[in-house]
């Protein structure tokens, strides 16, 4: 019964050849890997009783034969209404508003405040998830002071208020009849905590520029996950700028710094987790676009995968008392209570912010902004924290923000190009 711990200790040694950072080494269950297969035990223990329930109500054939006070809740969450668009395009996205002559300033006083909202909540969050993850609180000359570990609670902090802001949003605004069961929102909601949760991880193992810089290549696994999962089809100008990613994140990753702190060594457990949070966060993306097969608005779809969210997550705090704990370390370090908080406020207002961008200027100018702020980020990191970029790491860098443009300019030109064919020559690609 020891043999276990102590290889899951080894792995990321054994895997590196270096020495872990001892903050990472103060117990085998500190490890990632172990404390990985905890949360997803946790996650189980939610998900497989659900299951069972699902599948007794439908053996059962319920929705004939179910009159009881209950009917209402398990229809909804096992069956829905089950009716479906004909084209994801009906109830997915609300209809973009087209500007008008009259309103040019108008326009112009939207497209900044987007820009503002979506460069302000970003690259705040980006700052803040470095700092809770990398740094110490409560450091004093005597007290090299204590780092937050659970990378699983702040995902619950940020679930929770986006659930909490997406109600309020849906209970004040008109929104389309929602007709997707329930449990359906379960799936993204799984893949999108455990993304989080590498995503966070991640941090402890490698830098924040290699973090942004391996979202931009996630392109290819959404791409391979789009064939799998929706059976997409995709352009030759897609691989292409897929193959330009995947060249420049490699000329990043393969170049030297010197100085390495451990910090910012990309070790082995780094760039698994980078994967982990790469292929779950394809498989969220292509699983909510198969969901708005359903007529439903974003942030509806925000409300139903935050709700399971905050359900798993709380679920496995409590079984391994890792709430209390985390609400401890909060009554501790009242800077970190701030950090967590602020954290959250971003990650909620920027999702905001991306469905208001799209619905008024259309996600090309979404996605420009976007890569605009991840380049934005790399440069505020390296500024804050004082990581180093070697020549050949700056053209890597440059290159997958080559790439990312040239991708957004023929994706335009393809939507001009379709608009101008007649009805039943439109091309079939999706994107």
């Amino acid at each position: 019964r020891f043999c276990l711990p102590l290889v899951l200790a080894s792995l990321p040694t054994m895997a590196t050849g270096e020495e872990i950072a001892p903050a990472l080494q103060d117990s085998w269950g500190d490890f990632w890997l172990f404390r990985f297969f905890v949360n997803a035990a946790g996650y189980a223990s939610i998900v497989v009783p659900g299951f069972l329930l699902i599948q007794y109500f439908k053996r059962r054939n319920y929705l004939e034969t179910g009159r009881s006070i209950c009917f209402p809740v398990i229809k909804s969450c096992v069956f829905g209404s089950e009716v479906k668009s004909v084209h994801q395009d009906d109830g997915s996205l609300p209809p973009r508003a087209e500007p008008t002559e009259s309103s040019t300033a108008r326009q112009v006083f939207k497209l900044l405040f987007c820009a503002a909202g979506l460069q302000a909540s970003y690259l705040t969050w980006g700052v803040l998830q470095e700092r809770v993850m990398t740094r110490t609180y409560g450091a004093t000359e005597t007290d090299p002071g204590e780092k937050f570990k659970d990378s699983q609670f702040l995902v619950f902090m940020n679930r929770i208020l986006a659930f909490t802001v997406a109600g309020l949003y849906c209970a004040l605004t008109k929104q389309p009849r929602h007709g997707a069961p329930m449990y359906k929102y379960s799936f993204a909601s799984l893949s999108n905590i455990l993304s989080s949760w590498c995503q966070y991880e991640a941090l402890k193992y490698i830098s924040f520029p290699t973090q942004v810089l391996a979202k931009a290549s996630k392109v290819i696994p959404v791409m391979m996950m789009g064939k799998l999962v929706s059976r997409k089809s995709y352009e030759y100008w897609e691989y292409l700028t897929a193959a330009l990613i995947s060249v420049g994140v490699s000329m990043f990753l393969l170049s030297s710094t010197p100085n390495r702190t451990v910090s910012t060594v990309t070790t082995f457990s780094g760039i698994v987790l980078l994967a982990g949070y790469i292929i779950f966060d394809s498989f969220t993306s292509n699983w909510q676009d198969a969901l708005f097969t359903y007529k439903m608005s974003p942030v509806q779809m925000m409300f139903g995968v935050n709700v399971f969210s905050c359900l798993f997550t709380v679920g496995s705090l409590l079984e391994q008392g890792a709430l209390l704990e985390s609400l401890r370390f909060m009554a501790r370090h009242s800077e970190f209570t701030a950090h967590a908080v602020l954290l959250s406020v971003c990650s909620a207002c920027g999702q905001l912010f991306i469905f208001y961008t799209i619905n008024q200027f259309g996600a090309a100018v979404f996605t420009i902004i976007m890569t605009l702020r991840q380049g934005f980020a790399i440069l505020l990191s390296c500024l804050i924290y004082g990581h180093t970029v070697t020549v050949v790491g700056g053209l890597g860098i440059a290159v997958v923000f080559m790439a990312l443009f040239l991708r957004v300019y023929a994706r335009s030109r393809m939507k001009k190009r379709s608009k101008k064919l007649p009805p039943g020559e439109a091309p079939v690609q999706k994107v």
